[in-house]
């Protein structure tokens, strides 16, 4: 189907690009945090197997996983503050402009791999900023099946948040495990800076991590679709997709 944003851009919505990782039972599931493999198995009970291939009538499964580590996921301010926050409450919409990223981190003396906001600056158009969807180079394919617990991952410099801000960017997406240091002694600066918590919670916005693009999608400026599963939780399993905005031809 083709719809139209106003008289001269349009997108395919037949086509959305992907930038998410699936959740597999695996041991080469991504994931992080120290978390074992995703677990998904049929249920077993008072006689009854959740399972056609072992005889029984339907698949019926139970699904083991965290959504923090155990691939894409969106989150709200409730990740840190004391009261429950469901990141289902962060949207009444699901679709923003947002501009695709590619962007090398640099290394610091302590081997950290961090980006910073005058890396990016130069790199956002202003028209598409409601989301910035940042793809880390290099864009190694094991990103879809790294274990990243105890690897120290690249992460953002707080100072990014100051730039968001500027842009009025709500909705940040990362193909990293967190937007902070592995290891911070709990401090989650950039967490707490962009959500301003704890002075004035800022809940309309939120933190997408964990997602993959790949090679073939081009920097540049998409129409973003934003999907959650309707967990009652800090955060959710989630798809991210974007749609070319193409131009319509006189």
């Amino acid at each position: 189907m083709i719809f139209y944003l106003n008289q001269k851009q349009f997108i395919d919505t037949s086509k959305p690009l992907d930038i998410s990782m699936s959740l597999r039972a695996a041991s080469d599931n991504p994931r992080a945090w120290y978390v074992d493999a995703p677990r998904i198995e049929p249920v077993r009970a008072n006689g009854f197997v959740g399972s056609v291939l072992e005889g029984g009538a339907v698949n019926f499964r139970d699904i083991y996983f965290n959504p923090h580590g155990h691939g894409t996921h969106t989150e709200s301010y409730g990740h840190i503050s004391e009261q429950i926050y469901s990141v289902n409450e962060v949207f009444d919409r699901y679709f923003f402009k947002a501009s695709l990223l590619s962007v090398e981190p640099r290394v610091l003396d302590n081997g950290d791999r961090v980006i910073f906001a005058d890396q990016l600056a130069p790199l956002l158009n202003s028209e598409f900023t409601e989301a910035v969807v940042i793809r880390t180079l290099p864009n190694y394919q094991t990103k879809l099946s790294a274990n990243y617990s105890g690897t120290n991952p690249c992460y953002f410099d707080v100072g990014v948040v100051a730039l968001l801000d500027q842009l009025q960017t709500k909705h940040f997406l990362v193909d990293t495990p967190s937007v902070d240091r592995e290891e911070d002694n709990g401090e989650l600066a950039f967490h707490h800076a962009f959500w301003n918590v704890p002075a004035a919670p800022i809940k309309d916005r939120s933190i997408t991590e964990l997602i993959f693009v790949a090679d073939e999608i081009a920097d540049g400026g998409y129409l973003l679709e934003l999907q959650l599963a309707h967990f009652q939780n800090d955060a959710s399993p989630s798809r991210p997709l974007l749609y070319a905005i193409n131009e319509k031809k006189d």
